[in-house]
Parts: C-alpha cells; sequence; structure tokens
C-alpha cells in the first residue's frame, strides 16, 4: 500500500497525472464513502402475535359418563340407569356428592371429584414431587469428622 502511495506522489511531482492504479482505488473510495453515508435502514419486521389459546376442557365421552354415573350410584347418589348423558339427574347427584364429600357442590368435574370417585389419577391436583434430602458426598471417609 506505502509503494502505491509513493508511485502516486512521485507521478504527481513529475506531473504525469495519477497512475491507473490510483484512480481506481479513488473511485472505489468514492462509491464505498457514498454507500456508508446513505445507509440503508432495514424494515421493521411486523411480527404478528397470536391469540392465546383457551384451555378448554373436553367433553368426557358417553362411556365416562356411564362410569361416573356408576360411581356415584355405588355411593348412593345417582338413583337411575347409567345412560352417558351428562343430564340434570347427573349433575344434582354429582352435586349432592360433591357436598357430602367436602367439595365445593358444583356439580362439575374436577380432579378432586373423581379422586374421591376412585375414577381419578392419586397425583392430580397435587405439587411436583420434591428432590430428594442431601446426602454426605463419598469424599468423605467413616473415619473423618464432618465440621459443620
Amino acid at each position: 500500500m506505502t509503494s502505491k502511495i509513493a508511485a502516486a506522489l512521485f507521478c504527481a511531482a513529475l506531473g504525469l497525472g495519477a497512475p491507473a492504479f490510483a484512480a481506481r482505488q479513488t473511485a472505489a473510495s468514492k462509491t464505498t464513502a457514498t454507500s456508508s453515508t446513505t445507509k440503508k435502514v432495514p424494515a421493521k419486521r411486523v411480527v404478528k402475535k397470536r391469540a392465546p389459546k383457551q384451555r378448554v376442557q373436553t367433553a368426557p365421552t358417553p362411556e365416562r359418563i356411564s362410569e361416573i354415573q356408576s360411581a356415584l350410584a355405588a355411593q348412593g347418589t345417582y338413583k337411575a340407569q347409567p345412560n352417558g348423558k351428562w343430564d340434570s339427574a347427573t349433575i344434582q347427584a354429582m352435586k349432592d356428592f360433591q357436598g357430602s364429600h367436602g367439595l365445593t357442590a358444583t356439580g362439575k368435574l374436577d380432579a378432586p371429584t373423581l379422586q374421591k370417585l376412585g375414577l381419578g389419577s392419586e397425583i392430580a391436583g397435587r405439587a411436583a414431587p420434591l428432590p430428594p434430602p442431601q446426602t454426605p458426598t463419598a469424599n468423605t471417609s467413616a473415619g473423618q469428622q464432618q465440621t459443620p
């Protein structure tokens, strides 16, 4: 690079004009200068936010409703034959069952009600398990005492 500058100065001193490589370099530097002053601003990206999905409880199948009705009948709150339909008799039986077992009597299915009926998961509605208690590490030998 310094040899190009020296050659350009030498040619200028002799009055010969700028050498060809110097002309190319100045033309390139002009385009670089103009392109650096007119920076293109990238278009802002429009991000559409999705509407949050509402978690909706799906309706139980007729077989599951019959199973619930049978469990309510075994508890003595449902008096009709299980028909697989979530009707007013089933809702009333569910309210009676929930009220007699210390639950909020809504007539709707929930995990605690299904647990009391013997149809739910044993772990539904409970907190995550706690990590096991920490035990002494393997580095401590039986003869050494740990300092608190």
